[in-house]
């Protein structure tokens, strides 16, 4: 809509990126800020709350009856922000929001499955959530070849490609964004453990994909130059806003959790951001916190087939600090500390090539 002011009434200051971003982080702000108090209400008449896994600290067990699905509202407000003020003919957008949206529908159907099954917190099979993630990241995959997105691959702090994937970045591709969607979701399970890391790191993959977009500033950070991606920083710019108000209630003790419909949401098209900008692999600084966090699954679980030993008290690592007598606040915090720091180091890797 606001760019519609620039091309059909000549209101310049529409024309910037930078100014729709700006306006699109906040109207999902407010626009979640609004909504979310509703939702919360409107989920505990409906008792809307996921079930508290019986494995989990024993401390969790008062969160029990917290509405889920809190996802729903800022993935809701992320879309309509971007809709007001993106170009909607951009490729990189429309695909963004088909991303974000069909990430979020599986998240939804996962979440309402334990609401309504409220004896476990089983949800949909594994395999059943990992075949619709692959399809909707395959979907993703394939609209960027169909669209000529470079398929060069970048490692961070160095100024060339070391390869050009070509139709083997389908597969690539497809892997990073349902590995980035499911690492979110192991993320999630202290209050704004997951939130504020995702705020980070799109603030991060916003200021990336501007860059890239930019000739100018590209071409001076020796980063790889790819048209129209720019755009995609308003995408970014509006999921930043929303979480911002989401924190507002998530924050420790969370009146709401966002869910499978958020986090699998999130994770999703953090890896697509990403594969935009040429960052892939520069991603595992960026979202280190979610690779720690799946690295200690990983290692637990293996450990445990292998050697029947396990590497941690409790995987996902941040219940082994619980299980140590950490407090859960402290846990967080520090968690978001070392996605800060993890953020400014992937931001250093694009000056220092």
């Amino acid at each position: 809509m606001f760019y519609w002011f620039y091309r059909h009434m000549d209101i310049n200051i529409f024309q910037y990126i930078s100014i729709r971003a700006g306006l699109g982080f906040f109207i999902a702000f407010f626009l979640t800020l609004y909504l979310m108090p509703k939702f919360i209400k409107w989920a505990k008449t409906k008792k809307a709350s996921q079930p508290i896994y019986d494995l989990a600290p024993q401390s969790h067990q008062e969160k029990a009856g917290t509405p889920t699905m809190g996802g729903l509202v800022f993935v809701f407000a992320s879309i309509i922000a971007t809709l007001l003020t993106a170009k909607l003919n951009n490729f990189y957008v429309a695909t963004g929001l088909f991303t974000l949206g069909a990430f979020c529908l599986i998240g939804v159907k996962d979440d309402i499955s334990k609401i309504t099954n409220n004896k476990n917190n089983a949800g949909l099979s594994a395999r059943m959530k990992l075949i619709l993630q692959f399809i909707v990241a395959l979907g993703a995959a394939i609209t960027l070849i169909i669209y000529s997105h470079s398929t060069e691959l970048y490692l961070p702090f160095y100024k060339y490609p070391i390869a050009d994937m070509g139709l083997v970045s389908i597969v690539f591709w497809v892997l990073v964004m349902v590995a980035a969607s499911n690492a979110v979701n192991v993320t999630d399970g202290l209050d704004g453990l997951a939130t504020v890391p995702s705020i980070i790191a799109f603030f991060t993959l916003s200021t990336i994909v501007y860059i890239t977009g930019h000739a100018i500033i590209s071409n001076y950070l020796l980063l790889p130059n790819i048209k129209l991606t720019g755009e995609l920083t308003i995408l970014g710019a509006s999921i930043c806003g929303s979480l911002i108000a989401f924190l507002w209630h998530n924050c420790h003790p969370a009146e709401v959790f966002m869910g499978d419909s958020g986090s699998l949401a999130i994770g999703g098209i953090m890896g697509y951001f990403a594969i935009v900008c040429k960052s892939e692999v520069l991603l595992i600084i960026i979202g280190f916190i979610f690779v720690l966090e799946t690295v200690s699954v990983i290692l637990q679980v293996g450990s445990y087939k292998l050697r029947q030993k396990r590497v941690f008290l409790m995987a996902p690592i941040h219940h082994h600090f619980e299980q140590k007598g950490w407090k859960e606040n402290k846990i967080i915090v520090r968690f978001w500390i070392i996605s800060f720091m993890a953020n400014l180091i992937a931001l250093l890797s694009l000056k220092v090539r």
